[in-house]
């Protein structure tokens, strides 16, 4: 009995000692990453933001939402110069990411944060724009093309996840969303785990092509590792496959014009489930399915992402040859090893089939 006494103070002195060395952690990170936009609260939740308003824009309000495990710096570091002045650009961090708070239960989901959205777009007086999708941002842009049909003016999805897909989530976004356990795992050893991986898993996001120069440090990815957003960014996961097997059915009703930009080399979300699936689904779409671009298009593709929207404006662009020229471009790209990214054999197998050489 004495020994399994002192076991569990060795345990229970541990487990302190790692909550109160996470919480500097969370405090080291808040001061190197402040917020650097604006408040505003609607629907109960604090939202943080980046408005560029344009005094004669060629393009109409364009509105950025981030994937999992990010925040609006993601796509501000590589939209924000290129289109300033163009067009009024909106970033958010989504409800619990960023400096967002969570704000009520129905922002765990892709519907939710949409609404969110549309009622940021009424505190900013803005009727309608363009959506702009990445990853998981995608299910929440053709949500609220969905339910906001009349305030869509376009969409644009980069590598979107959009349908059920085989294989399920990694272990630990499983862990992090069960109550107890979950907030057990964050306030002690998630951050650092997270940071030990931090490269890692910026390599497999990026593959096979070569990361953003400073990618952590420009897009503020350590917010993150905070234990309250960890956890908000885990159940968005936990939950997304529920919602696009319910939802992804009535995609059909979507009359928007779209554009998709998928990589064939994405290991993070398959293109022949999700973007070929929007293609498939959405009435008014084009596919733009690039050879040897992984998951990131926003950074690595930015001028066909910035000639889409073009497109999506009404503007003649040739996204064809731009696409080719991409692909050129990618062509010699083999930045990994790759066989570390890949946590299931139905992704591994669709990777194999895409071109990778494992061995």
């Amino acid at each position: 009995m004495n020994i399994a006494l002192a076991a569990l103070a060795v345990l229970a002195s541990l487990a302190f000692a790692l909550a109160g060395a996470t919480r500097i952690g969370v405090f080291l990170v808040e001061r190197r990453y402040p917020p650097t936009g604006t408040f505003a609260t609607v629907r109960d939740t604090r939202l943080h933001f980046v408005l560029h308003r344009a005094e004669r824009p060629d393009l109409p309000t364009t509105v950025f939402l981030h994937g999992a495990s990010g925040n609006l710096h993601d796509a501000a570091s590589v939209f924000a110069e290129p289109l300033r002045g163009r067009a009024n650009l909106l970033f958010v961090d989504r409800p619990g990411h960023g400096w967002s708070t969570r704000g009520p239960d129905d922002n765990a989901w892709p519907d939710g944060q949409a609404r969110t959205l549309a009622a940021l777009l009424d505190h900013l007086g803005i009727d309608e724009a363009i959506i702009v999708g990445h990853s998981f941002g995608g299910a929440i842009a053709a949500s609220f093309a969905l339910d906001h049909a009349e305030r869509t003016a376009g969409l644009l999805f980069l590598s979107p996840v959009s349908h059920p897909w085989p294989g399920g989530v990694s272990w630990y976004y499983r862990l992090t969303a069960v109550p107890v356990l979950g907030r057990l795992f964050t306030e002690t050893v998630a951050m650092f785990g997270a940071i030990m991986r931090i490269d890692g898993g910026t390599d497999c996001v990026f593959a096979p092509n070569r990361p953003t120069l400073h990618y952590a440090r420009r897009t503020h990815l350590p917010l993150i590792f905070r234990p309250g957003h960890f956890r908000a960014n885990a159940i968005d996961v936990a939950n997304l496959y529920e919602y696009v097997t319910r939802v992804s059915p009535h995609y059909a009703r979507i009359q928007a014009p779209a554009v998709i930009i998928t990589g064939n080399k994405d290991t993070i979300v398959l293109p022949s489930i999700h973007s070929t699936g929007l293609a498939r689904d959405l009435p008014n779409a084009e596919l733009l399915r690039i050879r040897n671009l992984g998951h990131k298009p926003d950074h690595v593709v930015t001028d066909l992402a910035i000639a889409a929207l073009e497109r999506l404006a009404g503007k003649p662009r040739d996204l064809e040859g731009l696409a080719h020229a991409a692909e050129a471009r990618l062509q010699s790209d083999a930045y990994g090893p790759l066989e570390r990214c890949l946590d299931n054999d139905v992704i591994r197998k669709e990777v194999e089939a895409a071109g990778f050489r494992l061995d």
